[in-house]
């Protein structure tokens, strides 16, 4: 019986997809659950999974195909992976009585080399047999399991592809490979056109004096972690906590045009912005304003680590109201982020700089940081836009703010 192997249903926020990879190709074996095909899309790759134990039948979408949602890939045949293991679980005095009689499809194999095959899964009709008139003995299958796993060894290359599109080439060579643009790239690409076309967009500076924050994370951040269950204490939750604070008093900031309406949100979901091999992504912490601190690193933990393993959802990329992105993680002084569309703003940070500062008619050595704030000045006034920006750089001085509400 076959099986139809379906695109996932995507949400409405997106059109289609494309095929990235087909990790089965027609005939192999598959077992329910498998990873049989990635589907990339404008946000995240999906991975389709087996349905049913069986063999791969045809492919009706192959690699770079555009696919709509739940349509047809191409088909498992339920059960065609039983065979294999059936003929193996022949009785092994059966074997042993009447080797002759083995078919070319179930080979002259020792009850030890049967056993040990199906106990890794390998189809011992496809082990050579090394043994007197081809038999199959325990050590041609012991081989052919260190073959088995060592082959997965590879495939991590064929994951990181995307890191890996900018070829390297020898000093002189004169030659030039042409990538296609995954899906993800090419829609950032648009995106960051579109929003330069379509919105007025400036970009404030401030600094802010990190001495307070990286006093308090100093002091107290061994505590955190071990009483926060291995969450450390990072600089981006208190960058997520002011932020929070500033949208509550600057509701425009959190709010966005949809046509001739201004929309506010009576809720701060914090995009935060992570790399990955297929580029930058940017999952939202939802209802960031009720988040502590342990919550909110716990939670950048978290998408980083799906980030880095492909498996953010689409959920988790979608939405958000406000975005905050971290240059100083690559070593960026300063930058002009552009804000992600409908959202009104993104704030920008920078890396941490030990700079001479003039306080008190005294120069002292303190560690600095630029802040960028990136807004839409359609809706977002540029005294509205100072304002926030320094009430971050003073909630972040001042950390003791962020508890007392002032």
């Amino acid at each position: 019986m076959a099986i139809e192997i379906k695109a996932p249903t995507f949400p409405e926020s997106v059109a289609d997809g494309t095929v990235a990879t087909w990790h089965k190709q027609p005939g192999d074996a598959v077992k329910r659950d498998d990873l049989i095909v990635d589907i990339e899309t404008d946000k995240v790759v999906l991975e389709v999974l087996a349905t049913a134990d069986g063999v791969l039948g045809a492919i009706v979408k192959n690699e770079g195909d555009t696919v709509l949602s739940d349509e047809v890939l191409g088909s498992i045949e339920a059960g065609g992976a039983a065979a294999a293991p059936a003929a193996a679980a022949a009785p092994a005095a059966a074997q042993a009585a009447a080797p002759a009689a083995e078919g070319e499809d179930d080979p002259v194999a020792a009850p030890a080399a049967r056993k040990l095959a199906e106990e890794n899964g390998i189809n011992i009709a496809s082990v050579a047999g090394t043994g007197k008139g081809g038999r199959v003995t325990k050590e041609d299958v012991v081989a052919a399991v260190a073959a088995k796993k060592a082959a997965p060894a590879a495939a991590p290359a064929k994951a990181a592809a995307p890191a890996a599109a900018a070829p390297v080439f020898a000093a002189g060579d004169r030659i030039e490979k042409r990538v296609p643009m995954t899906r993800v790239r090419a829609t950032v690409a648009k995106r960051l056109v579109e929003a330069q076309s379509n919105m007025a967009m400036l970009t404030t500076f401030n600094e802010v004096d990190m001495t307070e924050v990286m006093a308090l994370r100093s002091k107290y951040k061994d505590l955190f972690e071990k009483s926060h269950n291995g969450v450390r204490l990072g600089f981006m939750s208190f960058f997520v906590k002011a932020a929070t604070e500033a949208l509550k008093r600057f509701p425009a900031v959190n709010a966005s045009i949809d046509g001739g309406d201004i929309v506010y949100h009576g809720y701060a979901d914090v995009g935060v912005a992570v790399s990955s091999d297929r580029g930058l992504v940017v999952p939202v912490l939802r209802n960031a304003e009720l988040m502590s601190l342990a919550e909110i690193e716990g939670g950048i933990a978290t998408f980083g680590k799906k980030a880095r393993d492909g498996k953010l959802s689409m959920d988790e990329m979608t939405g958000g109201t406000f975005t905050i992105t971290n240059g100083g993680t690559f070593g960026s002084m300063m930058s002009t982020p552009i804000v992600n569309p409908p959202q009104a703003a993104i704030l920008g940070m920078h890396n941490i700089l030990q700079r001479p500062m003039a306080i008190n008619g005294q120069v002292v050595i303190r560690p600095m940081m630029y802040l960028a704030l990136s807004y839409d000045h359609r809706l977002i006034d540029g005294k509205e836009a100072v304002t926030f920006l320094v009430t971050i750089k003073n909630l972040l001085e001042d950390p003791a703010r962020l508890l007392l509400d002032i």
